[in-house]
């Protein structure tokens, strides 16, 4: 059976879904993105990158500033949607615009509901230090992320995952797990589970000032939170009163441990690999950093020209 489907996404994470649905046997008739917005510096109105696949593919698109706005919801209505696919889309969707297709509207959700329900699922699971997540498939609703799941997929988190990589890995997954929903939803053999309210998990939305390195704290939350921080908002410190981002880092191995003399916030050694630097409770590696207004670095070469040995942070 070939779906007519409505696609509702804006970022990257939504790309892969989209284009495994064009190449499906089922029938993308339109794209819904959020309008097209300043970027660069240059600030030039950019296309998001759901919007520049489906001109590529001749994909009718429509970018409504709300889906409460009765005129949008005429033209959404006119679609005659079987299904409506969301994916990172962005907007709030009214419980008429749900109620629109004979299906209904799934969501592609980057957790395993009902942990990390919300804006940030990838960040928050390695910030938590999570050993697993996945993607779940779910009828949606009128509430954040509450309908049902209809599909899981799983994956593990590598102790060297970022945000970026773990970001990849799920947007792929979540290709696989929609086809698989979609089989089951032509077969009528779905199985929808209600979530469980007592394992609910928010993710909140990422801000800046939470990127900042505290070295105060243990070791293993510093390199969590850089991690989770890469690519954005990238975690920083601070050197000569300006902003250093440090995009890796990792935890020391119990040999090289005991070489050093923890000390939080300083830099007690330098090495090829690094900034060896002292935290709550044990040193970390810190070996990819961007000073400001500057091209990401090595570490070791950013400390050697600065020589910055016993440099308190």
């Amino acid at each position: 059976m070939s779906l007519r489907i409505v696609f509702a996404g804006t970022p990257d994470f939504s790309v892969a879904p989209l284009k495994a649905l064009i190449e499906s046997e089922h029938d993308v008739v339109a794209v819904y993105t959020q309008p097209d917005r300043p970027a660069g510096r240059g600030r030039k109105l950019t296309a998001s990158p759901v919007k520049q696949v489906a001109l590529e593919q001749n994909i009718a698109v429509y970018q409504p500033l709300s889906l409460k706005d009765p005129d949008a919801q005429s033209e959404l209505k006119a679609l005659d949607a079987d299904i409506m696919i969301v994916v990172a889309y962005g907007l709030i969707l009214p419980q008429r615009v749900l109620d629109m297709p004979k299906f209904g509207c799934l969501n592609i959700h980057a957790s395993l509901l009902p942990r990390w329900r919300g804006a940030a699922p990838i960040q928050r699971a390695i910030e938590s230090g999570d050993k697993e997540t996945g993607i779940t498939i779910m009828q949606m609703d009128a509430g954040l992320d509450t309908g049902d799941m209809l599909y899981k997929l799983h994956t593990n988190i590598n102790a060297d995952d970022s945000a970026q990589t773990l970001h990849d890995r799920l947007s792929t997954l979540g290709c696989e797990a929609l086809l698989a929903t979609l089989r089951q939803l032509e077969t009528n053999s779905l199985s929808p589970e209600k979530q469980d309210e007592s394992l609910v998990t928010y993710a909140e939305k990422l801000n800046k000032a939470e990127a900042e390195i505290n070295w105060q704290q243990p070791a293993q939350m510093i390199v969590r939170k850089i991690q989770a921080f890469n690519p954005y908002p990238v975690a920083f410190t601070h050197f000569e009163d300006k902003p250093l981002r440090i995009w890796q880092a990792r935890l020391l191995n119990d040999d090289e441990k005991s070489q050093y003399q923890n000390q939080a916030g300083k830099v007690i050694a330098l090495s090829k690999q690094g900034m060896i630097i002292g935290t709550a409770d044990e040193p970390l590696c810190v070996s990819l950093v961007q000073p400001a207004v500057k091209k990401a670095m090595s570490a070791y070469d950013f400390a050697q020209a600065r020589q910055l040995s016993g440099y308190q942070f």
